[in-house]
């Protein structure tokens, strides 16, 4: 009867999957998460003031970029600003789920974004400027990637999605920067 136990389990802490139902008030927190809670959770305030500058970055873009033969550009600063838009509310959720609050105070969203806002007239400077953001919040996105390694997995693979889409900003604007 023990083995049948055992292998049913498939080597899992039984009692510890157990304990798992204690403590209801901590939502998807349970006693196996591994990570520092609260170092992710301002480290994912911290990106979510990056993303929410990111969108109004993007707006301002998409309604001040004029001239002909700038539609596309017009569209790609539009879409960008919709996918920045969905990585903050992803992030907004998580921090949630992990029992945070999520730091939406305008008054302080400059200084802690990793990004910086832009407010360029010329259209070469504004690809520019999301070039740039898109870059650092690549490599703010990686750091924190490596910080969290397998202690979140759920944040982790978060992360990893939303990497990646910044990975396409960048290539998509890079395309449109001017020989």
């Amino acid at each position: 009867m023990e083995q049948n136990k055992t292998s049913l389990a498939h080597g899992f802490d039984v009692e510890a999957i157990r304990r798992a139902a204690a403590n209801l008030d901590d939502g998807a927190v349970t006693v196996g998460y591994q990570a520092d809670r609260e170092a992710v959770i301002a480290m994912l305030n911290d990106a979510l003031a990056t993303e929410l500058l990111c969108v109004l970055r993007y707006k301002r873009h998409y309604y001040t970029v004029g001239g002909p033969g700038n539609g596309s550009l017009k569209a790609e600063f539009l879409e960008h600003a919709q996918q920045e838009q969905e990585h903050a509310d992803r992030i907004a959720e998580r921090i949630v789920q992990l029992n945070g609050s999520p730091n939406f105070n305008p008054a302080t969203l400059t200084a802690r974004s990793h990004a910086e806002y832009d407010d360029s007239e010329d259209t070469q400077a504004m690809v520019r400027a999301d070039l740039i953001a898109e870059r650092v919040a690549i490599e703010s996105y990686r750091q924190m990637i490596l910080a969290i390694g397998d202690k979140d997995p759920t944040t982790r693979q978060m992360l990893v999605e939303i990497l990646a889409v910044e990975e396409e900003h960048a290539d998509d604007l890079r395309d449109f920067l001017a020989p």
